[in-house]
């Protein structure tokens, strides 16, 4: 990809040059916080591992500093953004690089596979790369991995205490639903964190870039899941609570409670153990095991 060192907007000089010639403000509310440090950007983009046969999907471009260095590296760029003030900037800042294109809308509305025929046809393969608003996240990670695009990695740049929520191992309390959601679909690592001196304005917590590669299966055979996700949530919503408890109010009725300490006993799950403490292949055992005592009362029932 040619080089176009001299527009690139990635310092904080031209980033605030920028804003203060388009008169813009920095919405709170959106979570813009715009990163200025070139090495970062080039770190994020290369996490990536793009080539002239490959796209990239950017969230909340701003005003275009990663979006360049995505476009020099990636055959086909697109970047989604929600506030329509930064669609002129933007059209500016990327006029150097014909293949990147912005569509303007909220991503947790769009529908992406229609984005995906139309914009990366082409595409041998597309990654997720982006700055993320803290503020959205989870939603738009969990839109990501529960549509099942057909992606090869998310990189972004997030909260740093997020970040290691998603990467964390069981046991910790940094474990929960969200790590489980996460590597059920990837495989997390983290590639660096980032202080907060790094943004315009700065935000109040330290940020991480994680990368999530997408699993070819799951690490687990999970029958059903729905169900599956839905026991785990149960068993996180009260997080000093043991497992029973938890199962008792949220997946099994209190007449059942034989049957689920049965469930338990035939998994090998100590009932007072707590939910922060079961892999993922324990909580696949877990709803596998659920889903046949549902369809065994199903059947009882027929009868």
């Amino acid at each position: 990809m040619n080089n176009h060192r001299a527009a690139d907007v990635s310092s904080p000089n031209r980033t605030k040059e920028i804003i203060r010639k388009h008169g813009f403000t920095l919405k709170k509310s959106l979570g813009q916080n715009f990163l200025t440090d070139a090495n970062i950007l080039r770190n994020i983009a290369g996490a990536a591992e793009l080539d002239a046969s490959k796209g990239a999907l950017e969230i909340g471009p701003g005003i275009g500093a990663l979006t360049q260095q995505l476009a020099k590296e990636a055959g086909i760029v697109v970047a989604i953004e929600i506030d329509q003030r930064l669609l002129p900037i933007l059209e500016e800042t990327l006029e150097p690089y014909p293949h990147a294109s912005v569509v303007h809308g909220d991503v947790l509305k769009l529908d992406l596979h229609a984005l995906w025929q139309e914009r990366f046809s082409g595409c041998s393969k597309v990654s997720v790369v982006a700055n993320l608003p803290y503020y959205v996240t989870t939603p738009i990670i969990m839109k990501l991995l529960e549509e099942k695009l057909p992606l090869e990695y998310i990189v972004v740049m997030i909260q740093r205490e997020v970040a290691e929520r998603m990467a964390a191992k069981p046991g910790g309390k940094e474990y929960g639903s969200l790590s489980i959601a996460v590597q059920y679909y990837c495989e997390p690592e983290m590639v660096a964190i980032v202080p907060p001196t790094v943004f315009i304005p700065q935000p109040n917590v330290d940020s991480a870039v994680i990368r999530l590669k997408r699993r070819e299966e799951a690490p687990a055979h999970v029958e059903d899941e729905t169900l599956f996700f839905e026991i785990v949530h149960a068993c996180f919503a009260q997080r000093r609570k043991t497992l029973s408890n938890n199962l008792l109010a949220g997946v099994f009725a209190k007449a059942e409670k034989p049957a689920m300490e049965t469930i338990l006993a035939e998994c090998g799950i100590d009932p007072t153990r707590r939910g922060e403490t079961l892999s993922i292949a324990e909580y696949a055992r877990l709803a596998n095991a659920v889903l046949a005592y549902r369809r065994q009362l199903q059947q009882q029932s027929g009868d």
